[in-house]
């Protein structure tokens, strides 16, 4: 007998009549007012809890499918997820896009559906690549019919909303639900209970000694809420849960209130629900460090009870959980997932140490996004043992066993086992976060070819000689239906009426069908006419945000990234010096019309990316209000970049920057959409630029800088960059202009900083790299001045980077790495 519930019997309402009834009844039912009263919230809102009611019964169905079934489910954990609007996307996957707007024009309603759609918040749950990837895969699971879960932090108010004062980078709250979110469903019933602090006692009766009790000192509750994750053209609609935090109900102390002290009457709930308030407190405060590693602990320990009590639901014996269970740690932020799957193993359950282990290095994979080594997240043991004393124990446990197996393996060879170590040693002993990752899990990957042979090679070598059999490589990709069907409708309708149908948004092989309108004029004429209304709308928008014209028959030069040394913003602000410095000393020159469009956030505590900030606004503001140069030279940094924001640029691109040093890149997703919607490439040979190459050739990439071996070489040999300032005249000008005050109103001293770091040490070699740019950058001048070969080039780009649809992405890591199946969902049944 099916256990479907009856509810889902009923037929999907499609028609206009159905779509209209519902939209009134939601209005009267759920939102508690009239069409004549109705304000433009109440509208969008309600239109949403239309839409989300299709994808509702979806779930319902996707929800039955899995339980008859019983299949291994993929738990996704991540920090971040950079999900954007969800409104045009529940649309297009409810293929509800046409009725919706018929609805409201024959309703008669005052409002424009774009008016209504602009209410449409963006989620703050992310912040730049990794939350993108974690909201493309989650996207391409539900597509593809994998049984998933992804769980994170339901943040309160995200990272942050970027302005700009006088050029300077400003953090202001991001409360993006406000209003409300339409698209979440809130369980309090399901709330876990976490504990911190406290102290540990031995459990009575247990041998081993390796069993205790931990008597937490402080609790917060988690308080799960769900948003619905449709996947395209089928069925599937599986879910993110996200844990928000929350104190007890007797937390509010009414007493203290009574008697006046109003602040110390809510210490309690305050203290527990900053862990979940933002995104990445900021951690450059002793305090601020302690709130992260809480909200870390916070999100694995709710996740792992609630995966532990969905396996429940159809298991019993503790040996099936691995498969029926897959957990991917998505970077170093859900790797205390590690310890406390140990310790409810362990202490909870009664399970051996022995089999506790095994089950834990069957469950978890780990994605290493990072080759920094500032970035391999590691804990202070202090720290780690006063938040989290029974973890500290088990950490230690684990590295005593662990340790003993790498000096089996290596005998004599002390140096490794000090690498391998859990806890780095030193003045202030670390807990070092990647090695508890690759030692608990049982596979490790890289998100791009060279990414992952130089985790092997470098980052994780000695983990690699222990383990070569557990590291792999899945090369990232971005779903096609984000951004490009509902980032470039233009660019998609174009494709579609040359391919025949929209099945390319499933397959993107079938882009491959492009290739020969690559020599077709009508349709490179096409191409550019879409490459241009998508630049009017960008030139429309910047016009808004920044008060900067854009002039659409520029070459449209883009570099949208996290602010960052290692990407390198400081030179392509070089470049527009030199750019800049060029035109004024010959005036009447013939030079290709350029924009220049940033956008990115620095990290609060990141002083000298936000002076990068400032850098690039001061010089926007000398370069776009001196007449020598209007019209042909023009920056403008674009503030607060978020998903919609880059559904805007990236179908305006015609040159993407992909400048980073050769080996410091793990992949990078921006290059991906920027590639897939038809820019050109300037960039080095690091990260996925490799495969972007290969794939659409090297002819169509605009290649320049030293390859990763080159950069370690440089850098063994003793690099000088004082030297190379010296010896490039054009160089020492764009330097000589920063450090003299040119873009300071004088100030000598306001970027002093960046020019001593980049003639001391130049981490990232960017004046070594800089004439490679350069002249890298004079050909493809020449390149776009035809206009024929640029867009032909464009065409060969989209066509040819279907590879890197995050479909493919998912299907690498099911076949290689969870061995997972599809669990297809059925349709509606008849009435």
């Amino acid at each position: 007998m099916s256990t479907r519930p009856a509810a889902t019997l009923r037929r999907p309402f499609d028609t206009l009549e159905e779509f209209q009834r519902d939209l009134v009844n939601n209005l009267y039912f759920q939102r508690g007012t009239t069409m004549e009263s109705a304000s433009a919230h109440d509208l969008y809102q309600t239109l949403a809890m239309t839409v989300r009611d299709r994808l509702v019964d979806r779930r319902a169905r996707t929800a039955a499918a899995h339980y008859d079934a019983n299949p291994r489910f993929v738990y996704y954990l991540s920090a971040e997820y950079l999900l954007g609007r969800q409104l045009p996307q529940n649309l297009l996957y409810t293929a509800t896009e046409d009725v919706a707007r018929n609805a409201f024009a024959e309703l008669g309603i005052a409002y424009e559906y774009e008016q209504l759609a602009a209410l449409d918040a963006e989620p703050g749950l992310g912040n730049g690549g990794l939350g993108r990837l974690a909201a493309c895969l989650l996207d391409s699971l539900a597509t593809l019919d994998i049984p998933a879960v992804g769980y994170g932090i339901r943040y309160d108010l995200g990272i942050f909303k970027q302005a700009f004062s006088h050029g300077w980078q400003h953090e202001l709250p991001d409360d993006w639900s406000f209003y409300g979110n339409p698209w979440e469903f809130r369980s309090p019933d399901d709330a876990q209970v976490v504990g911190f602090y406290g102290r540990t006692e031995p459990l009575e009766g247990d041998p081993s000694g390796l069993r205790a009790m931990w008597i937490p000192e402080e609790t917060a509750l988690g308080e799960p809420s769900l948003m619905l994750v449709p996947g395209y053209a089928t069925h599937t609609v599986n879910i993110v849960r996200l844990w928000r935090a929350r104190a007890g109900r007797s937390s509010f102390d009414l007493s203290r209130f009574g008697a006046g002290r109003y602040a110390e009457a809510v210490e309690e709930v305050v203290r527990s629900e900053n862990i979940s308030k933002v995104l990445y407190p900021d951690d450059s405060t002793p305090g601020g460090r302690e709130l992260r590693l809480k909200q870390q602990y916070f999100m694995v320990a709710c996740s792992l009870r609630d995966i532990i009590r969905r396996f429940h639901f159809r298991n019993t014996d503790w040996e099936a959980f691995p498969a029926k269970v897959v957990i991917q740690l998505n970077d170093t932020h859900p790797v205390l997932a590690v310890t406390e799957l140990m310790r409810l193993l362990v202490d909870e359950y009664g399970l051996d140490w022995e089999h506790a282990w095994s089950i834990t290095q069957r469950t978890f994979a780990y994605t290493c996004h990072t080759l920094l080594p500032e970035a391999l997240e590691t804990w202070p043991v202090d720290l780690f043992s006063r938040l989290l004393p029974r973890h500290m124990e088990i950490v230690y446990a684990i590295n005593h066993f662990f340790l003993q197996g790498v000096r089996a393996a290596f005998p004599g060879d002390e140096g490794k086992v000090t690498r391998m170590s859990l806890i780095e040693e030193g003045p202030q002993p670390r807990v070092r976060m990647a090695n508890l990752a690759v030692v608990g899990s049982f596979a490790v990957n890289g998100v791009a070819e060279l990414h992952s042979r130089l985790l092997r090679e470098t980052t994780l070598h000695d983990f690699a000689e222990l383990w070569p059999d557990k590291f792999r490589n899945v090369t990232n990709g971005v779903t096609p239906r984000r951004f490009m069907r509902l980032s470039n409708p233009r660019l998609s309708a174009l494709i579609t009426s040359r391919l025949g149908d929209e099945r390319w948004l499933k397959d993107t092989d079938l882009l491959r069908g492009l290739e020969p309108l690559a020599d077709d004029p009508a349709f490179r004429s096409r191409w550019r006419s879409v490459k241009r209304a998508n630049k009017v709308d960008l030139a429309t928008r910047a016009a808004e945000l920044t008060g900067v014209g854009i002039a659409p028959d520029a070459l449209c030069d883009v570099m949208i990234k996290r602010v960052h040394e290692y990407k390198r913003q400081f030179l392509k602000i070089l470049h527009v010096i030199t750019l800049y410095q060029r035109i004024l000393a010959n005036p009447g020159a013939e030079v290709v019309p350029r924009t220049v469009v940033f956008a990115g956030k620095a990290a609060p505590a990141y002083h000298m990316a936000k002076l990068v900030i400032k850098l690039v606004n001061s010089v926007a503001a000398v370069v776009n209000a001196d007449r020598t140069v209007a019209r042909r030279l023009t920056v403008a940094f674009l503030p607060d970049y978020n998903v919609s924001l880059a559904e805007l640029i990236v179908p305006a691109a015609d040159l993407s920057e992909q400048i980073s040093l050769a080996g410091k890149e793990a992949s990078g997703t921006g290059n991906i959409k920027l590639a897939l919607n038809g820019a050109l490439t300037v960039g080095t040979l690091d990260g996925a630029n490799i495969e972007i190459r290969e794939q659409v050739g090297a002819e169509n990439f605009f290649l320049f800088g030293m390859t990763a071996q080159e950069a370690a070489q440089r850098r063994a040999e003793g690099y000088d960059p004082r030297a190379l300032y010296a010896a490039d005249r054009e160089l020492a000008a764009a330097i000589d202009a920063i450090e003299g005050g040119v873009f300071s109103d004088g100030d000598t001293q306001r970027f002093a900083p960046l020019i001593d770091s980049i003639l001391g040490r130049d981490e990232y070699l960017t004046l070594a790299d800089y004439r490679s740019y350069l002249d890298c950058q004079d050909g493809l001048e020449r390149v776009w001045l035809d206009r024929d070969q640029w867009t032909r080039m464009s065409i060969l780009n989209t066509a040819r980077c279907g590879f890197f649809s995050s479909d493919r992405t998912i299907s690498d890591y099911c076949r290689e790495i969870w061995k997972v199946d599809p669990v297809p969902v059925p349709g509606p049944e008849p009435v």
